[in-house]
């Protein structure tokens, strides 16, 4: 049977749209479209790469609160309004994803405040427990 879980971050974004941070469902963890806020204090940088080192910090304890981490990654979907800002952002990215080699998906569009600058989604597998 399949245990269907939810990861709340505090965001007020999730109580004020409706969804969670991350879904556990049977092995499998779906982190939703993640953005540059520190979400203790509803604050965001004007630095996309700063941005997108917030994502991760927020993914990583997404990930770490469902049991996993950035090496159980399997899908990684990055959505941008502006495609200049997606190249400084590798160094960041690779740090996190560069051994784990995800399936990746870049996507330029629009976000949902002006000052989101990057947004970050990822699907993972919880690793195998040995019984």
């Amino acid at each position: 049977m399949n245990v269907r879980r939810v990861i709340l971050s505090g965001s007020t974004f999730e109580e004020q749209i409706g969804y969670a941070r991350a879904v556990v469902d049977g092995d499998r963890v779906y982190v939703s479209g993640t953005t540059g806020f520190d979400y203790a204090t509803m604050t965001i940088s004007d630095d996309v790469v700063a941005q997108a080192e917030q994502c991760l910090r927020n993914i990583e304890a997404a990930l770490a609160e469902a049991g996993c981490g950035f090496a159980d990654v399997v899908r990684v979907r990055y959505l941008l309004p502006d495609r200049a800002d997606f190249e400084p952002c590798w160094p960041v990215l690779r740090r996190a994803f560069g051994d784990v080699r995800p399936a990746a998906t870049m996507l330029v569009c629009g976000l949902a405040d002006p000052r989101m600058r990057i947004e970050i989604e990822v699907d993972a597998h919880l690793p195998r427990r040995n019984s």
